[in-house]
């Protein structure tokens, strides 16, 4: 398995199918900052508190000229599900093959009550307008990380 991509380094490449029936593609973003925040599921409690909070911080992160994506190996259907229940405003991209989770190492082995299984590691990448990964945040713990990398976007 690929380790996570290090500060300094070029983000991996995506083009992934998105809500709405689009695709999204890291290319695509040039010359905008991109907060590319993995989560495991959509609609679970963890998982919603951090979309609010991003979504919370939208305008301000359009004012830094910064794009949040979110991704998870659910499917576009549930991302559309989600974000309607939830009014987001941003893209949720659907990695059901995994193989993007694999490319930025956050499709991990975890354990949960002696059970080992697979899942994402909830992990936030702040990457420049360059594409390069300028900051990694590995296992997230939510409240105020949204904020955290709003103020680390502002400063880039």
């Amino acid at each position: 398995m690929p380790a996570m991509p290090a500060p300094g380094t070029a983000a991996p490449a995506f083009d992934l199918p998105r809500d709405g029936g689009a695709r999204i593609r890291l290319a695509d973003l040039a010359g905008r900052k991109v907060a590319l925040y993995f989560y495991p599921k959509d609609d679970t409690s963890g998982c919603t508190k951090e979309a609010m909070e991003f979504n919370a911080l939208r305008a301000e992160f359009d004012a830094a000229n910064t794009t949040v994506i979110g991704v998870s190996p659910d499917d576009a259907k549930s991302h559309d599900k989600f974000k309607a229940k939830y009014e987001l405003g941003f893209a949720l991209a659907s990695d059901t093959e995994k193989a993007m989770l694999e490319a930025y190492g956050v499709w991990v082995e975890k354990s949960m009550y002696g059970r080992k299984y697979m899942g994402v590691e909830r992990t936030t990448f702040l990457i420049d307008a360059a594409g390069t990964v300028a900051r990694v945040w590995p296992k997230v713990k939510v409240p105020g990380h949204a904020a955290e990398v709003l103020a680390a976007a502002k400063a880039l």
